[in-house]
Order: structure tokens, then C-alpha cells, then sequence
């Protein structure tokens, strides 16, 4: 529920704090004195509406689901919008678009003023269709949980053979591409690392003549080397540095000949070649690795094509098995509703009744399987359908089937909003009405503005909306003062004992329910 709302600096408003009940909240006043530009600034708060006000502010006490907004949850969730220069939306002081501001709201907040066929979509009217089968026959829910797990693996064996079927089309097509691929990878054979072995071979094999040519000259020092040992032992000097030096330098030179001698046995051209193979493959690939795992990819994927054909007759047999379930199961469930759905209409009809409205036709076909089974639940007012009725008679429409769905809710629905469900009704068809939201109150928290003392008298909380001066304000009302405003609303500025005594008894009357 709502469980305050602050308004600052909105047109008529300069400040207005409301603390909230649950149940049926109304809102009365005079015309013109601020009620449809309060509604409005209480919606603004939560992303419904805008206004220019310079903040609004709701307090709730949901369990808002935000995780995909990045909002933590709090005991108590503050919904704010603030209008300085450009509009901001808050929830918990985190500042989010009134886009999101709007959907994590929407799940607890309905605007019965525009005309929103939500309540009539078919996975809505069936629940509150199987909610009542569930009363007489429990075992409608497990019939429901097995249907939905077959249809969902129903779906999962179908897209699979769908998917096989537009392999199937292009196969062979598919088999000779997967096949040339790997032809060609294969027909390279590259080995990791490869292309550096390659790169070192091209790099000594265009310097190999001048380095075997260096070689040749330097080993001249090697017959002179007995000169340096003759003249350090002349010199009584240690000479085992110098030979030391000499015998590594022998050994790098021994090794640097056998290397670049063994480049003698290569081909330079089938190098050259073989380096060029490589650069394209992985000019194509990447490297050479990537090339390799390609490989191992269209490998695995040539054995599916092969094999797609015992892929597609399993397949093929899990799907006949999985039609069969969900025909019986959609079949026993579509029964069950079938029993139930005289007594759904009956009840709506009565409520329609209720509510001045002529009888609506219920029907139940069967349409193409889906999540909730193979019916759709339609409604028509009178045979009309729903997109051609009037927006008054849609929304007390809409009333009649949340007040159906009420009947079997354990907890509660969220916020209605409501404005002047009761303008232009009989002071009959208004108490019908009020007898409707009554109920509907015992699991939603309603706010309706009201111009009827039949419906303002059923509230469970009743605020004033007046002007002070040019100044709009609000006031609770307490037993009293209620009777007082319900009288000026039967006789106007000009309040009659009479009036007054009728508002008594229709307080009294309906506290008393």
C-alpha cells in the first residue's frame, strides 16, 4: 500500500501531506478545488502520470522486485519525482528514468481510468477461471504443472526438429562445405609453431653466406693461438683464461658452422612455398591454432550431419509421445474448465448486475496449444465486443473481474485508482458500485474520487479537498465532519437537517457493515 504521500508546489498545491490507510481511500471536495490534480501528482510519484510539481512523494510498503534496475529493497520503498528545470525520478534516493520508475511500479499499481485491457488477457481470465476449479477439484493445480512441463519440453523437442528440418534442406551442401574445409587445413598439415620455425629458417637462410664467409676469416685466429700462449708463459702469466676463452669461442664457432652448413640440404623455394601456405592459413584463420580448432570444429560438425538422421527419428518419436501428453493433459484440463465456466459467468453476472451493467457472454475455445493450455476465454458485454463498449462501462467492467479474481486472493493486490467511477450514476447504481469496491478493498488499497454519498460513505479512510483561498488543501475527515461533507454533497453549500440526518444513517449504516 500507499502509506504516505507529500506533495510541494503543484499548481493550486503548495503543500499537502497525506497519511494513508489501507482499504477504500476517497477523496471528495467541490468542483475545481484539486482532487483530479492530486490523483494525478500521486501517480506522477510512481511514473504514471507527469506534473509539474516541484516534488511528490510516495512512500510504500511493497516488496519491490528492482534487482534488474539495481535497487535495493527497503521496509519501506520512497518513490519520488522532483521538477527543478527538468523532471527526476527517485527510488530510494537512487535516481533511475520514469520509464523504470513506471514498470517496477506497474506491478502493484493499476489506473482504472484508462482503458487497459490487461485484466481481459487470456493467461488472466484463465487463472482466475482454474482458481475457482481449484476449489472443488485440487487436483486442477498438478494437472496444470504437468501440462506446463510437457508443453515446454514439447516446445524445446520442437524448435530441435525445426531446426534439423532447415539443416535437412541444405545437407549435402552443408557435408561437401565441412568436408572441403577440413580438405584444406589438411592438405597444409601446419604443426604448432610452425610459422616461428619457419620465420628463424628464411631469417639465417638470407644471411647464411656472409655468415659462413665471417666464420671462414675468423678462424684464422685459431692459427695464431700458440703465439698468445708463448708469449703468457714468457711472462710467467696464468694462461688457463685464454684458453678457456678460446675453446668457447671454438665451440660457438663449431656449432654456427654445423647450423648454417645444414641449411646446405634445404630447398629454399619448397621453404618459401610452405611459409606462403602458412601465411594464408592464417591470413584465413588467424593462426595457426585457430586454424587447427576450425578444423576440429567442422570435424564434429560433418559427424552431426551424418548422424542427423538418428537425431531426427529420436526427436521425431519424443515429439508424437510429448503431442499425446499434452492433448490428454490440455484435453482434462479444458473439461474441468468447461464444468466450472457456467458458475465463472453466473458470478461475473452478478457483479455486472451489481454494477448496472447488461449480462456478459463467457465462452471457451480451443486454439493452438500454449503455456496455459489450448483455451481462450473470451468476454463480450451483450454480445459487444470489449474494443466497442464505452470506457465507463470497460472500467466497471474491469471492476467486476478483479472483484471475481478478489474472491480467492490471499493477499494483497496493490494499489486502484480510480476517477469518478461514479459520475453520472443513480444514487442506487452508485451504492452498487460502492458495495462492488467494498470488496475489493478487503485486498487492494482503492482511491477513488467521488462526487456520490452512497460511495463516499463506504470509505474506509475520507479525505476533503478544499480551497483555501486560492490555495487547494486536504483535510481527514473524522466521523463528523464526514456526515457534514456527505450533506453537502446531497444538498450543496445550503446543508439541510435533512441532509444531514440521511448522511448520519448512511455513515452509520455502513460502518456498521
Amino acid at each position: 500500500m500507499i502509506e504516505r504521500f507529500y506533495l510541494k508546489d503543484y499548481l493550486s498545491f503548495k503543500e499537502s501531506e497525506l497519511e494513508l490507510n489501507s482499504g477504500l481511500v476517497v477523496f471528495t471536495g467541490p468542483s475545481g478545488s484539486g482532487k483530479s490534480i492530486l490523483m494525478n501528482s500521486i501517480l506522477s510519484s510512481l511514473g504514471g502520470a507527469s506534473c509539474e510539481a516541484a516534488l511528490c512523494e510516495s512512500s510504500v510498503t511493497w516488496n519491490i522486485n528492482a534487482d534488474d534496475i539495481g535497487i535495493e529493497n527497503e521496509e519501506i520503498n520512497v518513490f519520488k519525482h522532483i521538477k527543478k528545470g527538468n523532471s527526476r525520478y527517485f527510488v530510494n534516493n537512487q535516481s533511475l528514468s520514469k520509464k523504470s520508475i513506471g514498470i517496477v511500479a506497474a506491478d502493484y499499481l493499476r489506473h482504472l481510468s484508462l482503458k487497459d485491457f490487461s485484466d481481459f488477457e487470456n493467461e488472466n481470465l484463465l487463472s482466475i477461471l482454474d482458481d475457482r476449479v481449484g476449489v472443488k477439484n485440487k487436483k486442477v493445480l498438478k494437472l496444470k504443472e504437468s501440462y506446463q512441463k510437457s508443453f515446454l519440453e514439447y516446445q524445446d523437442v520442437k524448435r530441435e526438429l525445426q531446426v534439423i528440418e532447415e539443416e535437412e534442406k541444405k545437407i549435402v551442401e552443408l557435408k561437401e562445405f565441412a568436408a572441403f574445409e577440413i580438405k584444406k587445413i589438411d592438405d597444409i598439415n601446419p604443426t604448432t609453431g610452425e610459422d616461428e620455425e619457419l620465420s628463424v629458417i628464411k631469417k639465417e637462410l638470407s644471411k647464411k653466406e656472409k655468415v659462413l664467409e665471417s666464420l671462414e676469416s675468423a678462424m684464422e685466429i685459431f692459427n695464431h693461438e700458440h703465439l698468445v700462449s708463448s708469449a703468457l708463459d714468457t711472462l710467467d702469466a696464468e694462461s688457463a683464461f685464454f684458453d678457456d676463452a678460446m675453446n668457447e669461442l671454438r665451440a660457438v664457432f663449431d656449432s654456427a658452422t654445423e647450423r648454417f652448413s645444414a641449411l646446405e640440404d634445404l630447398d629454399i623455394e619448397e621453404i618459401l612455398n610452405r611459409i606462403e601456405e602458412i601465411s594464408g592459413l592464417k591470413r584465413r584463420y588467424g593462426s595457426i591454432e585457430e586454424a587447427l580448432e576450425y578444423k576440429e570444429q567442422k570435424k564434429l560438425e560433418l559427424e552431426k550431419y551424418e548422424n542427423i538422421e538418428i537425431a531426427r527419428n529420436d526427436l521425431e518419436e519424443r515429439y508424437t509421445k510429448l503431442s499425446k501428453e499434452i492433448e490428454t493433459l490440455a484435453n482434462e484440463l479444458s473439461d474441468l474448465r468447461l464444468k466450472a465456466l457456467p458458475d465463472f459467468e453466473s458470478s461475473l453476472n452478478s457483479y455486472l448486475s451489481h454494477l448496472y451493467l447488461r449480462d456478459a457472454d463467457v465462452t471457451l475455445q480451443k486454439r493452438e496449444y500454449k503455456l496455459h493450455g489450448q483455451d481462450e476465454l473470451s468476454i463480450k458485454l451483450n454480445s459487444t465486443e470489449l474494443a466497442k463498449i464505452s470506457t465507463g462501462e470497460f472500467n466497471r467492467l474491469r471492476l467486476a473481474i478483479l472483484a471475481l479474481k478478489s474472491e480467492l486472493m490471499s493477499q494483497n493486490g496493490g494499489v486502484l485508482m480510480l476517477d469518478e467511477i461514479d459520475a453520472n450514476l443513480s444514487g442506487e447504481e452508485s451504492m452498487s458500485v460502492a458495495k462492488v469496491l467494498r470488496q475489493l478493498s478487503k485486498h487492494f488499497q482503492i482511491f477513488v474520487i467521488s462526487h456520490q454519498p452512497q460511495l463516499t460513505s463506504m470509505g474506509d479512510q475520507h479525505f476533503l479537498v478544499y480551497k483555501d483561498g486560492n490555495i487547494s488543501k486536504t483535510k481527514e475527515l473524522n466521523f463528523q465532519e464526514r456526515v457534514d461533507e456527505i450533506a453537502r454533497i446531497i444538498s450543496g453549500e445550503n446543508i439541510s437537517n435533512e441532509a444531514k440526518k440521511f448522511a448520519r444513517e448512511l455513515l452509520e449504516a455502513n460502518n456498521d457493515n
